[in-house]
């Protein structure tokens, strides 16, 4: 029997990860109190019920109740029953933003900032966390590769690598992306712009890309790029880190960061990484 403990950062889509799993076949009870996770498991061992995956939603909505999570977690555990605990983040920005466009109240922020509230349940989910079997920061992901990276864990049984890369392409002109953990400046390669047949295209046509990569500069760099980022991935995990963000800028955000991040895309993706892809500001020069 499989069981699944969903907990994390309220606003960080466990709702939606619920019914996922609901989708393919957990049964699913949200919001349970830790102290009767031991007596619903074994009433869900008993044969006459036949559930065969069970998903419990709990986070800090059950108050003080939800302080017993982890030692009920390891009560259960003793009795050598397999539980994971699948940990869904997202950064504090991404957080307000949600917050702010659903206008939902944060259960720990009740009559004063939201951020607050935030930060108050990032530490008391401090300890949960690095319990945690899968954590998932679900900042940059859309619904679509959050159900799959779902899928990959509980249906395909993929093998499961914590940390979740962003390759994101913007234009300094725009500033850079404030959660970068890494930013390349390709401004030194040929700029597209200036020729009349590339300027309204993107990095995402064919015609751009194969200029862009036709510079010795583009393809040497793209080469060391893929070398440094395969050195640091192993460190990083080890390290603990769940969410990498690779920032490629150029003037504009339209054609060489686009084209050199999706070389870098296309190439993770191929090593078998966790690894989504971003074009900020690709469309902003059309908008002006």
């Amino acid at each position: 029997m499989q069981f699944v403990i969903l907990t994390g950062m309220s606003g960080a889509g466990k709702s939606l990860v619920l019914k996922f799993l609901e989708d393919i076949d957990f049964f699913c009870v949200d919001n349970l109190p830790p102290s009767l996770i031991p007596k619903f498991i074994e009433l869900c061992k008993m044969p006459e019920v036949g559930i065969e995956k069970v998903a419990l939603g709990i986070d800090i909505r059950g108050g003080k109740l939800f302080n017993d999570l982890l030692s009920c977690v390891s009560e259960v555990q003793n009795e050598n029953h397999k539980i994971s605990i699948l940990f869904l983040d997202a950064s504090d920005e991404t957080l307000l933003k949600r917050f702010k466009e659903s206008r939902r109240n944060h259960p720990l922020a009740r009559g004063e900032r939201l951020i607050n509230g935030i930060m108050r349940e990032r530490e008391l989910l401090r300890d949960v966390k690095r319990r945690a079997d899968y954590i998932i920061d679900t900042s940059h992901i859309l619904t679509r590769q959050l159900k799959e990276k779902i899928n990959d864990i509980f249906l395909e049984n993929k093998i499961f690598e914590s940390l979740m890369i962003t390759v994101l392409s913007f234009g300094f002109k725009y500033g850079i992306p404030s959660d970068s953990d890494l930013v390349f400046d390709v401004r030194f390669i040929p700029n597209p712009f200036y020729i009349s047949d590339l300027k309204t295209l993107t990095g995402n046509d064919i015609k751009v890309r194969d200029y862009v990569m036709e510079w010795e500069e583009s393809r040497e760099f793209v080469e060391k790029l893929e070398d440094m980022i395969s050195f640091l991935i192993p460190n990083y995990i080890k390290e603990g880190k769940n969410q990498l963000v690779i920032s490629i800028g150029c003037t504009g955000g339209k054609h060489r960061s686009v084209t050199l991040a999706n070389e870098l895309y296309r190439s993770l993706q191929k090593n078998g990484h966790s690894v989504i892809i971003n074009h900020r500001d690709i469309d902003k020069d059309a908008k002006r």
